[in-house]
C-alpha cells in the first residue's frame, strides 16, 4: 500500500455525518439496519440514498426502533454478513440488552455513535452520558476529535472487531452537532484503498452452515456463562495491541498516526489535562496560549476508552504533578466522572502518584472555551502550588 500525502487537493468540505456516511459507502457493508435519531440521522439517510441509487451493494433495513435495529444487525451478523447500524443517545439506551448479546455473541459489528445528552430533561446536544451509559457492555470504543478521525476511525474499526484474537463490536464516537454536522476539510482514501485495506468479512462460522450446524445465544447457566464472559474479557485484553498493530497498518496507506490516546505538549509538563473528543482541539489553543505565559501545561487525548489502556497511561503521566480529568459525562456516584474514576485508579499505583482532579462539563452541549480551560489550568496550578486538592470533583461552566 503506498502512502497518500495530504495534499489540499485530495480533501472534501463534509460534516462529521457526511464523513461517516462517506466512509460507510466505502465499507459497503452487506446489512444496515437502522432508526432515524438527532443527531445522528443524516448517517443513515445519507447511506439510504447510496443503496437507492445503486452505489452499493447493501441489504438496508428500516426497523421500527434502535431495539430492533440492533436485533436485526445481531441476526444478519449471525448469518456471516458484515453488518452496521448508527444511534446516539435514548437510541443507543434503547438497544441496551441487546448490546450485551452483540458482544457475548462475539459479533464483530461497527456502530457510529453520534454522542448526545440522554434524557431527561430532553436534551438533543452533546455530551458522552450515552456511550459511558455503555463502557462496560463488553464493546470496543473509539472517540473521534474531528470529522478526520472519524472518518479514519471507521475502517480501523471493522479491522479491530474482525480481528480473529478480537471479535467484539465496536463504537465509533463523535460528538453531536459539534462534528456531526460541523464542515471542515477531510482527506478521504480511494474506494479500491479501502476495500483493500478491510478485505472480506470472513466468519468463522454461520448460522446459515447447514453442513456445521450451531444454535446461537442459547440458555447459558452456572455451566458455562462465567468461562464465556471471561473469554470475552480476555478478547477485550487482547483487542489492545491489534488496535495499535491496525493503527500502524493505517498510517502506511493513510500517512495520518493514530494510537490509543495522543500526547500535545505533555514531555515537560507539570500540569495535564485529560481529555476525550472534540474539545481537544479547543484545550490545544488554550495551551498554547498558556504556554506563552510560562505556565507548563500540557494535553492527553484519550482516543480508545475501551480497553482502556491502563499502563500506558499511568507511564505517559507518571511524570506531571497535577492532573485535570475532564468528563463530559456524570457518573452521579458523587465521587466524579467515569474518565476520572478509572483514571484515578490507574494511578494510584504510580509510584510519583500526582494530584487529580475532576472537572465535569458542557453537559447537554453547554460551550467549552478557552476561557474556562484557562480558569481550570490556573486552579490545577493552584493546586501544584499548594500541594494539596480542596476537592475531587468540580463543575466547569454551570450556573451556581
Amino acid at each position: 500500500m503506498s502512502v497518500v500525502k495530504q495534499d489540499p487537493r485530495n480533501s472534501t468540505a463534509l460534516t462529521g455525518n457526511e464523513a461517516v456516511a462517506q466512509a460507510m459507502r466505502q465499507i459497503e457493508p452487506d446489512v444496515v439496519a437502522a432508526y432515524p435519531i438527532t443527531p445522528q440521522t443524516e448517517i443513515v439517510q445519507i447511506f439510504s440514498t447510496y443503496v437507492s441509487d445503486g452505489l452499493v451493494n447493501t441489504e438496508y433495513v428500516p426497523v421500527e426502533s434502535e431495539h430492533s435495529a440492533m436485533s436485526a444487525t445481531v441476526g444478519s451478523a449471525a448469518s456471516g454478513a458484515r453488518s452496521m447500524t448508527a444511534t446516539s443517545a435514548n437510541g443507543l439506551a434503547l438497544m441496551w440488552e441487546i448490546l450485551y448479546i452483540a458482544s457475548g455473541t462475539r459479533l464483530p459489528i461497527v456502530m457510529p455513535v453520534v454522542n448526545r445528552a440522554l434524557s431527561g430533561p430532553i436534551n438533543i446536544h452533546c455530551d458522552h452520558s450515552d456511550a459511558m451509559g455503555a463502557r462496560d457492555s463488553g464493546w470496543i470504543q473509539l472517540f473521534s476529535e474531528n470529522a478526520q478521525e472519524a472518518y479514519d476511525n471507521m475502517f480501523q474499526a471493522v479491522r479491530i472487531a474482525e480481528h480473529p484474537d478480537v471479535r467484539l463490536p465496536a463504537m465509533v464516537c463523535l460528538d453531536g452537532f459539534i462534528i456531526s454536522h460541523g464542515m471542515e476539510n477531510v482527506f478521504t482514501l480511494e474506494d479500491n484503498a479501502i476495500r483493500e485495506f478491510i478485505g472480506d468479512y470472513m466468519i468463522e462460522r454461520s448460522l446459515l452452515d447447514v453442513e456445521q450446524p450451531m444454535t446461537l445465544g442459547p440458555l447459558d447457566l452456572q455451566d458455562f456463562y462465567f468461562e464465556h464472559k471471561r473469554a470475552e474479557a480476555e478478547a477485550m485484553v487482547r483487542s489492545k495491541k491489534v488496535i495499535q498493530s491496525i493503527a500502524e497498518e493505517y498510517e502506511k496507506l493513510s500517512g495520518r498516526s493514530y494510537g490509543l490516546f495522543e500526547e500535545y505538549k505533555l514531555d515537560d509538563a507539570e500540569i495535564a489535562i485529560v481529555v476525550l473528543g472534540s474539545t481537544a482541539g479547543t484545550a490545544r489553543y488554550t495551551i498554547d496560549q498558556l504556554r506563552a505565559q510560562g505556565i507548563k501545561v500540557g494535553m492527553l487525548k484519550l482516543r480508545v476508552f475501551r480497553p482502556f489502556p491502563f499502563e500506558e497511561l499511568k507511564q505517559a503521566l507518571a511524570h506531571v504533578n497535577v492532573i485535570g480529568v475532564m468528563d463530559r459525562a456524570d457518573s452521579f456516584s458523587s465521587i466524579g466522572g467515569p474518565l476520572f474514576s478509572e483514571l484515578r485508579a490507574v494511578m494510584y499505583d504510580s509510584e510519583t502518584r500526582p494530584l487529580i482532579t475532576n472537572y465535569i462539563y458542557g453537559l447537554g452541549g453547554r460551550d467549552i472555551n478557552p476561557r474556562l480551560i484557562e480558569q481550570m489550568v490556573r486552579e490545577l496550578a493552584d493546586v501544584q502550588e499548594a500541594g494539596r486538592l480542596n476537592q475531587y470533583v468540580n463543575y466547569l461552566g454551570v450556573r451556581e
